[in-house]
């Protein structure tokens, strides 16, 4: 969602607001802007409706605005419509103060209400200019910035991360957050904060996250940072290794394609340092044997397509542990009253580790008791340091709002730990775990085969690209990597697509196919390989274009039924959705590239979802 950037320092701030903003564009928006105080101590706003180069071609690059100190922004509409009026950062009535905000202020209308009463003029329809109106308030009856704005902390309620600039303090400004990510940077005579590393990457490696009910106050020599009864917090501190190069195009039109050709490598990164002589170690792992063998029941919490992940990984680890595995959408499991105790074992599953809804599941899990293993892309992240045990895919920046390689990193490593667990539990032969072990190491490899010749999936997108409507089928792992497949495609083409388990068409749903309609049929989960070709007779029966993706082991027998056939590498039966995916990754991408949309940034979507 919304993007948040601060800076302090020596040098001309709005450009570097503007290439900061730059870096998070990936996580959704419909306006941005900047506010910097001048060195005459004078804030200069300015914001635009639509994609920041509008905002940076209305500011020359930000060049001609002078001033060291300043806060950006890109919004995605929650509270009143997109337009420049409406863009943060929103400005106080008498103009001294200036805040952007990413969340929601729930109790916006009533405080809203008070200070109209009071004879504030309110300019916008948005939650957040309550905040800025309100610290006004506060601030013209106590003279100190820090005590109205703990004063407004305690007034607002929500979630929230802060930064706010004050022409009366034009050499520090204020962050503060509560459920929504906000991360501190420390440079060589500058400070930053920002919504996502990626925002700070160019200028600084050297970050840390602030925490719920946490104010900072940054200046250029430092940061300060106090909890909410005032008292000082020493912040620990993380290095981020990302190369810069990472978070650019590299040469590719798309980010989205570039992570596709780098999930071979991100693969690697995640599964090889944690196999040594054909076993897999989880040093970083706290969670004990004794503690392993006394869970009985076992939670994934998700959303979107780590959701996905997590149901393949139930049919993996109930395979592999012989333990009933729920997965749960994150946003359901909080308020579905779940069955959760001491011996349960929940599995948090977030590319970022800010998502608020799998937060919010966390929480809930942890006070009934659970222990909780999460699997995250960025370190240092909430989600990871809330979990008892947080387990890393070291994927690198993920700049398209479509993932691609954090799905594939999460599968990889849920599919390590379920080994793991097995063979700590007694639960799988020698034999399998050598087997699914040494097939594991070899999946990067046939990724890259498969990326080697896209031409295929290119042409097979022209073909296809104008449908309507499209319908994935498949049968327990190829039904799971069927909901991946249908989301890549509906959300960056806008096609409708709907992912069934192909026992249920029957019942009801082939009701829908009709002569023309495309239907997805994936045969690539060789123990029911057979019922996947009856089903592929069945819609076809009934008129339906199909495309299938099966293995190089029943391509032919595929081909007898139907003409245009999709063919991966085979591998062990439980790994072979980290083959599968790449086919309808690519041809997602396609069929978007063909219907002209917008790929890397699809309307309405944001990368990181911190409001409920």
């Amino acid at each position: 969602m919304c993007g948040i950037v601060g800076y302090v320092g020596a040098e001309q701030a709005a450009p570097i607001l503007l290439d900061g903003l730059a870096r998070l564009e990936y996580r959704g928006y419909d306006s941005a802007g900047i506010a910097v105080v001048s060195p005459e101590h004078v804030l200069q706003v300015k914001k635009s409706k639509g994609r920041l180069q509008v905002l940076r071609d209305l500011v020359e690059g930000g060049k001609p605005i002078e001033g060291h100190l300043g806060i950006g922004h890109t919004r995605w509409a929650t509270h009143g419509e997109p337009n420049d009026v409406n863009s943060h950062p929103h400005v106080s009535q008498n103009g001294r103060v200036a805040v952007v905000h990413n969340g929601i202020i729930e109790n916006y209308l009533e405080i809203k209400e008070f200070l109209q009463a009071q004879g504030v003029h309110f300019r916008s329809e948005t939650d957040t200019e309550v905040v800025a109106q309100l610290l006004e308030y506060y601030f013209n009856d106590c003279s100190d910035i820090l005590d109205a704005m703990y004063r407004l902390l305690d007034r607002i309620e929500g979630a929230y991360a802060l930064g706010v600039i004050c022409t009366d303090e034009p050499d520090r400004f204020i962050a503060a957050r509560k459920d929504a990510p906000l991360l501190l940077g420390y440079g060589e005579g500058c400070s930053f904060i920002a919504s996502d590393v990626t925002a700070l990457i160019a200028h600084t490696r050297d970050v840390a996250y602030l925490d719920d009910g946490e104010v900072a106050i940054v200046t250029k020599d430092g940061i300060t940072v106090t909890d909410a009864l005032r008292q000082p917090v020493e912040k620990e501190r993380h290095f981020i290794d990302w190369d810069v190069s990472a978070a650019e195009k590299g040469g590719y039109p798309h980010f989205m394609l570039k992570e596709i050709f780098e999930q071979p490598e991100a693969l690697r990164k995640t599964i090889f340092p944690r196999v040594h002589a054909g076993r897999i170690a989880f040093e970083e792992l706290k969670f004990s044997p004794d503690a392993l063998r006394r869970v009985r029941r076992i939670y994934i919490v998700a959303c979107g397509s780590s959701y996905h992940v997590g149901m393949i990984g139930k049919y993996n680890l109930e395979r592999l542990l012989r333990i009933p595995v729920e997965t749960v959408l994150a946003s359901e499991f909080r308020y579905c009253d779940p069955l959760v105790d001491e011996t349960t074992l929940v599995l948090v599953i977030s590319q970022s580790g800010e998502t608020l809804d799998t937060m919010a599941a966390l929480r809930e899990a942890k006070a009934r008791g659970a222990y909780i293993i999460s699997i995250v892309n960025v370190v240092g992240s909430s989600i990871a340091r809330e979990s008892d045990d947080v387990l890393y895919t070291w994927a690198g920046p993920e700049i398209a709002v479509a993932t691609t390689k954090a799905y594939s990193t999460q599968l990889a490593l849920l599919n390590l730990l379920g080994l793991y667990f097995a063979d700590e539990l007694g639960t799988v032969t020698q034999t399998e775990y050598d087997a699914i072990v040494e097939q594991l190491l070899t999946v990067p490899g046939k990724m890259e085969t498969i990326l080697a010749d896209t031409e295929p999936l290119q042409c097979l997108a022209a073909h296809y690209f104008n449908h309507d409507s499209v319908f994935f089928i498949g049968r327990n792992l190829d039904y799971a990597l069927g909901l991946e497949g249908s989301l890549k495609l509906k959300e960056i083409s806008y096609i409708h697509s709907e992912a069934y388990a192909s026992g249920e068409l029957k019942h009801g749903t082939i009701s829908l196919i009709v002569p023309g309609t495309l239907v997805v049929a994936l045969g690539l989960y060789g123990p029911l390989f057979d019922k996947a070709m009856s089903n592929v007779i069945e819609v076809q029966a009934r008129g339906a274009d199909i495309l299938a993706l099966t293995t190089e082991r029943h391509a032919a027998e595929m081909r007898k039924v139907t003409e245009h056939v999709l063919v991966v590498p085979d591998t062990h039966a439980l790994l072979q959705p980290s083959l599968g995916v790449v086919p309808l990754q690519l041809f997602a991408y396609y069929v978007a590239l063909q219907r002209g949309c917008d790929i890397d940034k699809p309307r309405n979507l944001a990368k990181s979802v911190t409001v409920e």
